[in-house]
């Protein structure tokens, strides 16, 4: 498949990433033209616009992330709402669309809503991102102050924590654990499968 992108037409193999400069308003059209379509994903830095087209691999390791992140939560008896796909915007600063999202702490903020306010809604407290182009820079999440960023590069889990003007590399604050979990999970799901490892994840817990 070539790389098309028109006003009419948008179409990226998988794998391919493109940047291209563009406005906000570039940005606004783009995303219409889009719609609901999974692919491609599209992000928006100033004066920069990304488009990004998953591969499989990106799809199968985000949903496991996920899994994980809510048998870890349910052990834990942690109420939470979970989102995805999901598309946060600021005008004319940001638009990203992390893999899954998670309001841990502040799950009341967005019980029953249809639409999030990014300008004046809390940000989810859980932001899970899997990257295998070096599509995603851990400064996108900055502007709206997300607290925890997992991202997976590499097949392995960089777990990223707000503190103060910037993020840094370390324990998850809900699980302290979690790389090691993930590291594990990954292994089986790939010798066997995603089903697998989580079954794995659930015996595990329940004979601690």
């Amino acid at each position: 498949m070539h790389t098309v992108i028109t006003p009419q037409r948008i179409e990226l193999s998988p794998g391919t990433v493109v940047r291209m400069l563009g406005s906000w308003q570039d940005y606004q059209v783009l995303s219409q033209q889009l719609g609901d379509r999974a692919s491609p994903r599209i992000k928006y830095r100033p004066g920069e616009i990304l488009l990004m087209a998953p591969l499989p691999e990106h799809g199968r390791d985000a949903s496991l992330l996920a899994d994980i992140a809510k048998v870890l939560l349910d052990r834990l008896e942690q109420r939470y709402d979970s989102f995805t796909p999901i598309t946060m915007s600021l005008p004319e600063v940001s638009g990203i669309e992390p893999d899954f999202c998670f309001y841990i702490e502040n799950w009341r903020a967005v019980v029953g809503k249809s639409r999030i306010d990014w300008q004046n809604d809390p940000p989810p407290d859980l932001a899970i991102e899997v990257d295998v182009t070096s599509y995603t820079d851990i400064n996108d999440y900055f502007p709206y102050k997300v607290p925890e960023v997992w991202l997976l590069k590499n097949k392995q889990l960089l777990v990223y924590r707000l503190q103060g003007e910037s993020y840094a590399i370390t324990e998850s604050s809900y699980f302290p654990n979690v790389r090691e979990v993930v590291q594990q999970c990954l292994q089986i799901a790939n010798d066997q499968t995603t089903s697998e490892a989580i079954r794995w994840l659930r015996n595990f817990l329940h004979g601690m």
